[in-house]
């Protein structure tokens, strides 16, 4: 395995889609805003969707300090990941052959509570700044009580793999010349125009806000 793949963690049922090169995971990591998190929680398997943050191999996820996913998890705790960018609705001539396009990766590692207060204070900028980018640097610092309230927990990756899929639909030679359509209709993605909440002085939206709607442009 070359040095910028990062290991599988199981073979995959469909190894044509599968990817394991760091720089397909990553993408994917970088692009998607919310990850569908899973562990175990008093003894049942507990998924939650979480903001989070990459910074090279971590994976920085935050949360009220009494929630589950903060409370419960000790150093070493496994741990995983999950995020997926849909991008198409594949419509074949046949219901079997219906799918969808998409690029999802999968990361598994073990937690580790951020307790160094520079650390925890770049994993909160890190997680706001993947949401907005910039975005730190343009609201009121932190009030002492809001980060006492606040847990970081990172997840070291251990272990990641992707899948994608980016084609048409794959239909049996002998339907081809059915008369049914087949194709894909995209999903796109985007973020609208900024809309104020109507309180307190008139400003206009920041750098972060044109910036985050540049992410899916």
């Amino acid at each position: 395995m070359n040095k910028h793949a990062l290991p599988p963690y199981a073979q995959a049922r469909q190894p044509r889609r599968a990817r394991y090169d760091e720089e397909t995971i990553n993408d994917i990591l970088d692009c998607s805003l919310v990850g569908h998190v899973g562990f175990i929680a008093d003894g049942r398997p507990m998924v939650v969707p979480m903001a989070y943050a990459r910074w090279g191999r971590t994976v920085y996820l935050h949360g009220a300090t009494k929630t589950r996913i903060v409370a419960l998890h000790s150093d070493g705790d496994p741990i995983t990941m999950t995020v997926t960018l849909l991008e198409g609705i594949v419509a074949a001539r046949s219901g079997f052959h219906h799918s969808m396009n998409y690029r999802a990766a999968t990361v598994h590692g073990v937690t580790r509570l951020v307790t160094d207060p520079g650390e925890v204070e770049q994993a909160l900028k890190l997680i706001t700044e993947h949401l907005l980018p910039l975005r730190w640097n343009e609201v009121r610092p932190m009030y002492d009580k809001e980060r006492k309230a606040t847990g970081v927990l990172a997840l070291e990756i251990e272990a990641a793999s992707a899948k994608l899929r980016q084609a048409p639909p794959a239909d049996d030679p002998e339907d081809h010349d059915l008369p049914i359509w087949a194709g894909v209709i995209p999903i796109v993605t985007s973020l609208g125009a900024p809309v104020g909440d109507g309180i307190g002085p008139d400003v206009p939206p920041p750098p972060s806000t044109h910036l985050a709607r540049k992410k899916f442009a």
